[in-house]
């Protein structure tokens, strides 16, 4: 029923009639509600095109995510959210003089936003890994803006990050396509870069997961080396299988990854943070599916990258080896930058090797894969100059067009009939 037919009973029956107005009244309400749907549906639309055109392009999706304000956090927040999800404003205050910046990107989550909200707008990411894409997804930031919060998370439940979930996702799409005769195998494997120098994450763990007993010292030293197809891969890193027939078995076996890698981690105190990340870590997750009908095999990989924080010297540094790993931290954050600079301006040598990051990343980053990078902010007015920084460099990134993405699919080996 429209507006009009509204009037029209509005003239046959009585308007003071309580069983005509509750009437009339449910009538606009499914109305409201088709028009909401309506707009919604349009939403979804427009977002899927813009996707689209996206991913045709190449470009490097940014989105942005705000944490809530932390107890003892008593200043006004600087940034405002706009209704679109897509923009946000903040407001800066140097020399007594307040500025504001408008800032649009992919995706804007503000601090109300739950990881289930935030995994739900990369798992497109996640499900291209498993059709046989590099893919790439980092969070960056200052310190104390919550990476690793939305990258690991906590606990088994609705604080699960971007990890876990994915790892979950992977594990029930690989139980969905057994139907369409496809196997998987996962690999996980995990390391910080310290300083510039690989360390294994899990050199603790054996390939199903349990525990080993021996010095990590007689470990093996980690390289960055290129296979004959021209592929980057860490030699010499330990690789856990992750149960893909089993789900609960799996996950699991990634609760345990996760721990150990959480133990083995570089983090100390700072300023900024009591509990601060001194590296950048990397999850890896390889995947090989294979189809006994057409004997299709496809190969993806899955990078998922919790950046040490980006910020100046003098509000991080608290004594000389502090100050050592904040200069190392800042000189690859730069090499990053550099990258996406000259992929921005259409360089034809770009520089990768200048970092151990870049150089690990490479694939992704080089018009062979997919990259998303998480943009996290503090909201407090303290946190303003750290925050414009991050978003002036998220707003360079989003205009990286690395090209279409290249899948990864090995020509099908000859199916034998059966006798």
């Amino acid at each position: 029923m429209r507006a009009d037919d509204d009037v029209g009973m509005e003239n046959r029956y009585d308007a003071n009639d309580p069983a005509f107005l509750k009437a009339l009244i449910e009538q606009r309400d499914r109305r409201v509600a088709e028009l909401e749907e309506q707009l919604r549906s349009g939403e979804q639309r427009r977002r899927a095109l813009h996707n689209r055109v996206q991913e045709l392009r190449g470009n490097i999706r940014v989105f942005v995510r705000v944490r809530p304000c932390l107890q003892g956090e008593t200043d006004a927040p600087s940034i405002e959210f706009q209704p679109d999800g897509e923009s946000l404003l903040i407001r800066q205050e140097e020399n007594g003089v307040a500025r504001s910046f408008n800032f649009k990107f992919d995706k804007v989550f503000a601090p109300s936003s739950g990881q289930d909200v935030v995994f739900n707008e990369v798992s497109e990411f996640v499900q291209s890994a498993l059709d046989g894409y590099n893919v790439c997804l980092f969070s960056y930031g200052q310190t104390g803006s919550g990476k690793t919060h939305t990258m690991q998370g906590s606990g088994n439940g609705a604080m699960r990050g971007i990890i876990p979930r994915a790892v979950e996702q992977i594990l029930q799409q690989a139980a969905l396509m057994q139907s369409q005769r496809w196997t998987f195998t996962m690999k996980a494997s995990f390391l910080e870069i310290y300083n510039e120098d690989l360390r294994d994450l899990l050199v603790m763990m054996n390939s199903d997961g349990t525990l080993k007993q021996r010095d990590t010292s007689t470990a093996s030293k980690l390289s960055i080396k290129r296979n004959q197809e021209g592929k980057s891969y860490v030699d010499g890193i330990n690789e856990v299988d992750i149960n893909v027939e089993d789900k609960v078995a799996g996950l699991a076996q990634l609760e345990a990854v996760m721990a150990a890698a959480a133990r083995a981690r570089s983090v100390a105190t700072t300023k900024m943070n009591a509990q601060s990340s001194r590296s950048h870590s990397v999850f890896m997750l390889h995947l090989c599916g294979s189809n006994e009908e057409s004997g299709t095999i496809v190969e993806g990989a899955l990078n998922l990258c919790d950046l040490a924080g980006s910020e100046r010297l003098g509000d991080a540094v608290t004594d000389y080896w502090r100050l050592k790993e904040t200069r190392a931290i800042n000189k690859s954050l730069s090499s990053l930058r550099e990258v996406f600079n000259s992929l921005a301006n259409g360089s034809k040598h770009i520089t990768f090797r200048n970092s151990k990051l870049t150089y690990l990343l490479q694939d992704c980053l080089s018009g062979d894969g997919k990259a998303l990078m998480f943009v996290n902010l503090s909201p407090t007015s303290e946190s303003a100059t750290e925050s414009l920084s991050s978003l002036r460099f998220a707003q360079s990134v989003n205009a990286v067009e690395l090209g279409k993405a290249k899948k990864h699919v090995k020509p099908k080996k000859p199916v034998q009939k059966r006798k």
